[in-house]
């Protein structure tokens, strides 16, 4: 018999289209063998075509060799799904490779859980990729909860942060890793869940958007969504599927025959919304359920795709030569690029018919960057980054990006993981940044919300400390004053070698953490033992301007209270005294400066330190309602500061000629001495007067105010810091109440509930027309009354 080999005779004509798809596979791997080259494993093969999209000379051995490491080694696990472990780092992997991450990320992602859930060591891991691979397996490896305990997660984070100012693909991987953790969450228990997406929520998405990583980020945040508000989620999502796009489209591609006839060459797309900006939607425009109230152009945005910078404002001054422009919605990203790399032009127009329309303008190569962050511009460490060679007007810069130095700055100073949690959260809570720019030219990048102070202590921590005062674009400002976008600032400091801060209220007003722990860690190490304090000295530079950003510096060492009947001649005496804190130092407000016999409210600080109040000061009622504990403070006869007692004088007059020069000249002729003054611009003749007063004795205020009144064109006098009149004109009952609630101990000649800031029978209280605590005599309110 004979048997014919179908393999025999002249190659086949036949078409290939007869031969299986296994056995062109084969037929293929055997080609490669021949010619020496290793096979692909056909799990990696999608992503080695995804990744060779973005880098055509990819080294696909080495992926080879870390899948075959990976494999072998999760072999037998599985996840909760029940689906082998290696799909894991496989689609983490691929979900880099979409993203066009370099092979050596894509290397490390495939090792990722190596050396935690396997018996490869990072040894072995470096000893076969090399020590870039192993850092970034090390940067996302988990740190054991046998050793950490609680602490564990918040200690990972603070690893992997650290990690991530060596080499930013370290964060990458770790939310690629998220991003498919949440895909299959729906296998976790839900109490995991829930944990899993508030982590997600409060930090790693936070993290994408400041790395710049918006497709990571939108997803994430969509899967957030559907596991914290399911209900919503379906809602929204039932909204979104039946939206019909009649406007977009069509404006789209009216805009494309437009450029074109401009000879601009762009590629416009509609880009929808996805859920979650589209509940943001719902939410400001107040649609319900069923998304009623909702416009067509609501459901997403046009994007315009350019070649050069230069046709970004060509298309712009299209869009506003042929539509109309909407005022307050045109944004240069362009020429002032995001914190997190992004880079385009927004603007808004309207059409004939009333709709408006949202339209991004931007490059190829900012729309790159737009979408992947970070991970489009490379390997930080590398000179030939991908794209930046040919474009010398790109403005993105990878390497540790401000906001990242900040936060490692500040990490080091919390050793205490819940501390170090809480502030990583606060921080990351608010993703806007606002740019400043000191007088001297440095710019300065700080989160949106923050102080003079927290530029101050950006500058450096003993800038802060020294920082007196401010100025805003060229006019004096509280410390607490919040910087906006492009406000330019320069600092006040007090003389080298005097200690004029921190104050404890100025915890009220830093926003960022790094000024937040150099105001704890000065206010920690500043109290000692009474016999080892010295004397204390009066600090000038202590004694900023007037307002609510300080504290004023310790009336009296500890201690010295107890002494105060027994003090000698020229001897500080403290001015109050806190009888269930015995020795604890007192410091009088700057921000509603108290004077005996003023009815007071003490709330306990930090370090032993009492803060005396005046009853309804504002900015005692807001720390009262944030937790602070009141206590009792009593003023004691004939003690007062050693440098004496300082007081804010309101004075509100029509404005005339010399009245600066007659105000002075009243103050000064009642003995007071004037520390700071401002005068506010006159409003339809109205002028406000602001002195800060150095008093020789408390009793002297009352006349330093009657002086005041009595000059010419002053039609009121009051004290800032008092509590707000209400419209029933109550403003002295709530204040008492205030008073009575927090603690408040009144004067040694006032009666509880009652206020006397004068300490003589003829003169009265009186709350001004704003609010503030003004004293007038008898004979004083008769004569402008009639």
């Amino acid at each position: 018999m004979t048997i014919r080999s179908e393999l025999a005779g002249p190659p086949s004509k036949q078409p290939a289209g007869r031969f299986s798809r296994a056995a062109l596979g084969r037929a293929g791997r055997a080609a490669l063998l021949a010619t020496g080259r290793t096979p692909v494993p056909d799990a990696i093969e999608p992503i080695v075509q995804a990744h060779r999209v973005h880098r055509p000379q990819a080294d696909v051995p080495l992926l080879t060799r870390a899948y075959r490491l990976a494999e072998e080694s999760h072999r037998g696990q599985t996840r909760k799904s029940g689906e082998p472990y290696i799909t894991h780092p496989l689609a983490v992997t691929m979900i880099l490779a979409q993203l066009g991450a370099d092979t050596t990320t894509l290397v490390a992602s495939l090792l990722h859980d190596t050396v935690e859930d396997t018996e490869v060591t990072l040894d072995q891991v470096a000893e076969v990729f090399g020590p870039e691979v192993a850092y970034l397996v090390d940067g996302v490896t988990k740190l054991e909860k046998v050793d950490f305990g609680a602490a564990a997660e918040p200690e990972t984070f603070r690893k992997m942060l650290v990690a991530t100012g060596d080499d930013v693909r370290v964060m990458v991987i770790k939310l690629a890793d998220r991003l498919h953790n949440m895909r299959t969450i729906r296998h976790m228990k839900p109490a995991s869940q829930v944990r899993i997406a508030k982590v997600t929520r409060d930090v790693l998405i936070p993290l994408a958007e400041r790395l710049g990583i918006q497709m990571v980020k939108a997803e994430l945040e969509d899967i957030v969504f559907a596991t914290l508000h399911p209900e919503e989620y379906e809602h929204t999502g039932a909204v979104a599927g039946g939206w019909t796009d009649g406007v977009l489209a069509p404006f789209a591609a009216e805009l494309g025959r437009q450029l074109a006839e401009a000879g601009i060459p762009a590629a416009v797309t509609v880009r929808p919304r996805h859920l979650v900006s589209l509940h943001r939607v719902m939410i400001k425009r107040g649609a319900g359920p069923d998304g009623a109230g909702l416009r067509p152009a609501d459901f997403g945005r046009l994007l315009v795709v350019v070649e050069e910078n230069a046709d970004c404002y060509a298309v712009l001054g299209e869009l506003h030569t042929c539509w109309t422009p909407l005022p307050g919605e045109f944004k240069d990203f362009v020429a002032a690029p995001k914190f997190n790399l992004y880079q385009s032009l927004h603007t808004a127009v309207a059409l004939t018919g009333g709709e408006v329309i949202e339209v991004l303008v931007r490059t190829r190569r900012m729309h790159e960057v737009a979408e992947t962050g970070v991970v489009a511009l490379g390997d930080p460490r590398t000179a030939d980054r991908p794209g930046t060679a040919d474009d010398p007007e790109d403005r993105t810069d990878p390497a540790r990006p401000g906001w990242l130095a900040r936060l490692l700055d500040w990490q080091q100073d919390t050793p205490d993981p819940d501390a170090f949690w809480s502030a990583l959260t606060a921080d990351l809570r608010d993703d806007r940044e606002i740019t400043a720019v000191t007088e001297d030219g440095a710019t300065l990048h700080l989160p949106a919300g923050s102080s003079c102070l927290d530029a101050a202590y950006l500058l450096g921590e003993e800038t802060g400390h020294r920082c007196i005062g401010a100025r805003v674009n060229g006019r004096l400002a509280a410390l607490s004053t919040e910087l906006r976008d492009g406000d330019m600032f320069g600092l006040l400091l007090a003389p080298d070698g005097e200690d004029s801060g921190p104050d404890p209220q100025w915890l009220e007003y830093v926003r960022t953490p790094g000024a937040r722990l150099a105001v704890e860690r000065r206010l920690a190490a500043r109290p000692a033992a009474p016999a080892e304090l010295p004397e204390p000295e009066p600090a000038p530079g202590s004694a900023g301007p007037p307002g609510p950003a300080a504290v004023a510096p310790p009336a009296v060492a500890p201690g010295a209270a107890a002494g105060a009947a027994g003090a000698g001649p020229g001897e500080a005496v403290a001015p109050a005294e806190v009888p269930e804190l015995p020795g604890a130092a007192v410091r009088l407000a700057r921000c509603c400066t108290p004077v005996p016999p003023d009815e007071v409210t003490g709330i306990a600080l930090r370090g032993g330190i009492v803060a005396v109040h005046r009853a309804g000061c504002p900015t005692g009622t807001r720390m009262l309602r944030g937790g602070r504990r009141p206590v009792g403070v009593r003023w004691l006869p004939g003690g007062a500061p050693q440098w004496g007692y300082r007081a804010t004088l309101h004075a509100e007059a029509l404005n005339r000629p010399r009245l600066l020069a007659d105000l002075t000249a009243a103050i000064s002729g009642e003995g007071a001495s004037i520390f700071s003054a401002e005068v506010e611009p006159p409003r339809q003749l109205r002028v406000r007067h602001s002195y800060t007063l150095e008093l020789p004795d408390a009793a002297v205020l009352p006349a330093v105010m009657r002086a005041v009144l009595r000059v010419s064109g002053v039609y009121d006098v009051y004290r800032p810091g008092g509590p707000e009149v209400g419209p029933d004109g109550a403003a002295a009952e709530a204040a008492a109440g205030a008073g009575a609630a927090a603690g408040a101990v009144a004067g040694p000649e006032g009666a509880a509930g009652k206020r006397d800031d004068s300490g003589t029978a003829d003169v009265q209280p009186s709350w001004g027309i704003h609010g503030g605590s003004a004293v007038l005599s008898e004979s004083t309110i008769r004569s402008t009354q009639g």
